[in-house]
């Protein structure tokens, strides 16, 4: 049975770390509120993008002339997974959700016969793959440094990623990554970005095609546009992973207080009962002894 001096010093360590989980908290309710505005001003421009390149890709489908960003290479061999995680961990199952989305998609690929690279971005999510899949890394890109996501930060992602597909190391490229629903809820989600995929938009231009004339074509706009989709498309998941960052953190902090709030109130009944019986046993003894007398 642990000794009184025990109990004190385990309550005050518990009330250390309370203080410390409150205040992670309180530090990721802030984060959250200025990741939260900006993934949601981010999301109508991609929106937006995605419906001005749905509209060209659904011109040129099947061309010949097709840019390679929207036809592919022809294959789909090779596949690249992106896999996006914190750089910072405490914050419950954010990075192992996304980890095990895309271990399964690895493990899905590699039972086809395809092969698989991984590139990672953040540092969690490369610790947490390199037990079992380190073999299929080719890079890291490291925001360790970066207190706010910039487009900066993005394009320099797309421009790794762009480069080695036109040197023909990959055929498919998808990034995972966490979609912000609300403080208690990101959903992991896989993306295909390369080649450029978008849902139909024959609903919206009546099945009519391109409702606009391009100069000087579609596809040379396409070939212009595609890449700064890619970039775009980085972009968002990096801002809606900010926020799904900082909103578990937030949840796991909360029920982390909470916990030790349990915790100390657990011992401070188990140390004034030690304490009771402590005065008790001395009581005993005081009243033998005069009783002895």
């Amino acid at each position: 049975m642990p000794s009184l001096k025990d109990l004190r010093n385990r309550i005050e360590s518990v009330k250390s770390t309370r203080k410390i989980t409150k205040a992670m908290q309180m530090v990721a309710a802030a984060k959250l509120r200025r990741a939260q505005d900006a993934a949601e001003a981010g999301r109508p421009y991609a929106e937006r993008m995605d419906a001005v390149l749905g509209r060209l890709a659904a011109s040129v489908k099947g061309s010949a002339s097709a840019p390679r960003l929207l036809s592919g290479t022809g294959a789909d061999q090779t596949h690249l997974l992106i896999v996006m995680t914190a750089e910072r961990g405490l914050c419950g199952g954010f990075n192992s959700s996304i980890v095990k989305l895309a271990r399964a998609r690895a493990e899905e690929l590699t039972a086809k016969g395809k092969t698989v690279k991984i590139l990672t971005v953040g540092k969690k999510g490369r610790e947490q793959l390199k037990r079992g899949h380190g073999d299929l890394f080719i890079g890291h890109a490291d925001l360790s440094g970066v207190k706010a996501v910039g487009y900066e930060n993005a394009h320099e992602i797309a421009a790794d990623v762009l480069a080695r597909f036109d040197a023909g190391e990959f055929d498919v490229a998808t990034i995972f990554f966490n979609r912000f629903r609300s403080v208690i809820s990101q959903i992991p989600t896989a993306r295909q970005i390369i080649p450029a995929s978008f849902e139909d938009q024959a609903a919206e231009t009546g099945g009519s095609g391109a409702p606009h004339d391009y100069e000087p074509s579609e596809e040379g706009v396409l070939a212009d546009l595609l890449p700064r989709g890619v970039a775009t498309q980085i972009f968002a998941a990096l801002l809606e992973n900010a926020a799904s960052e900082q909103g578990a953190r937030m949840s796991a902090m909360d029920s982390a207080t909470r916990n030790a709030g349990e915790m100390i109130d657990k011992l401070t009944i188990q140390f004034n009962r030690s304490r009771q019986a402590v005065i008790t046993n001395e009581l005993i003894e005081i009243i033998s002894g005069a009783e002895a007398l």
